[in-house]
């Protein structure tokens, strides 16, 4: 693999493209308009050309900026067309007959940010015969290995449950033809490298190569220039910075006094739909109890829940039947709700990238936010 990078067409104007003129055709067009996608973001314009035309892709976006439809549409659109080039799809390019095999793996850092990249590859390509499935660990295996074995397109899946079915003989990754890499820099933040790296050499050495990041530290770096052949770099700044969309404050405040203030805030402001951080899961449950018990909607979500639990909640916050999600930051990289107007970091971060993560998620896709620290003992 190169080490060099190369930028996309600087002509490009992404605000007067469509869709059509991007490169894509057939049912994905017709998914888009069933979708409500009208206009390409920034990211998706500048990427998906260059995936079409077959490149790897070294992308630097924040989420919230239409980052998977970047990728997952012109993945869909070359494997339909393989499709219409050959109707039979358990017959691929150096594939063995049988079941479909695995043509794209999309490897993401956690459940629920796993789940929603496969709904999109499900929305995006419901009108093609292509289909996806997603693993990821804390359930039951048994449905996923089912899902596997009747064949698969496109695999979406954390790196330890991937790893683990791979060695059980439960996946075969002989045939991925293209790899993408999704919020590489949450991957090295939850210490899944190792396991990436372990993947990496279960994949064939001919495949095209995408990385998104919404941060490039010195090891993703790294990484990409040991897995991207001569890429395509693209960065897409926010239209207006984040410490400019988002009304930030501070409140000192004891730690007993905690329960109140958050009450207080809660009851007394028209502050929307609100996320409020917890450094512990412990105090993420102990936070959701005392809101319930005052009469406010709220839940808890964090790594100790359920699988469908997590799915559960953040669907019923996400259809505003709850006006309350008390998270952990782990727990909540996979939350991508545009619709959050308040952040609360109850508890301080412990860095300032856990910081800069939890109030990106609000002011999101161009809105406003309001995110509040409190500070005390």
């Amino acid at each position: 693999m190169g080490h060099a990078s190369r930028d996309p067409n600087p002509t490009l104007d992404p605000i007067l493209n469509k869709f059509e003129d991007l490169g894509l055709t057939g049912p994905l067009l017709h998914g888009l308009e069933q979708a409500g996608y009208e206009t390409p973001t920034p990211i998706q314009a500048q990427s998906i050309p260059e995936i079409l035309d077959g490149n790897d892709v070294l992308g630097a976006a924040q989420t919230g900026t239409g980052k998977t439809a970047a990728f997952a549409l012109p993945i869909l659109q070359i494997m339909w067309e393989d499709d219409q080039d050959r109707p039979h799809p358990s017959k691929r390019r150096g594939g063995r007959p049988g079941r479909r095999p695995i043509r794209t793996l999309v490897l993401s850092p956690t459940r629920e940010l796993s789940a929603q990249i496969e709904a999109n590859f499900r929305i995006y390509g419901k009108k093609t015969r292509l289909r996806s499935t997603v693993i990821f660990g804390g359930v039951n295996q048994n449905p996923q290995v089912r899902e596997l074995q009747s064949g698969v397109d496109t695999l979406v899946a954390t790196p330890g449950r991937l790893l683990d079915l791979c060695n059980q003989g439960f996946v075969d990754l002989g045939d991925v033809e293209i790899l993408v890499l999704d919020e590489a820099d949450h991957m090295l933040d939850m210490g899944f490298l190792p396991d990436v790296k372990r993947i990496l050499k279960l994949l064939p050495h001919d495949r095209q190569n995408l990385l998104f990041s919404a941060t490039m530290p010195g090891p993703i770096r790294k990484l990409a220039d040991e897995i991207l052949n001569d890429p395509v770099t693209i960065q897409i700044a926010p239209q207006k910075p984040t410490v400019e969309r988002i009304d930030q404050s501070v409140c000192f405040v004891a730690q007993a006094d905690k329960p109140k203030l958050l009450n207080h805030f809660v009851e007394s402001k028209a502050i929307g739909s609100t996320l409020v951080f917890t450094r512990t899961k412990h105090g993420a449950d102990a936070v959701a109890r005392r809101l319930v018990k005052a009469g406010v909607k709220a839940a808890a979500i964090h790594g100790n829940k359920t699988q469908a639990n997590r799915v559960r909640t953040l669907n019923k916050f996400k259809n505003d039947e709850l006006d309350v999600l008390v998270a952990t930051d782990v727990a909540a990289r996979g939350i991508d709700i545009d619709g959050i107007q308040t952040v609360i970091n109850y508890d301080t971060p412990n860095t300032p990238e856990a910081y800069v993560h939890r109030i990106g998620r609000t002011g999101r896709a161009g809105r406003e936010g309001e995110t509040v620290m409190f500070c005390g003992g």
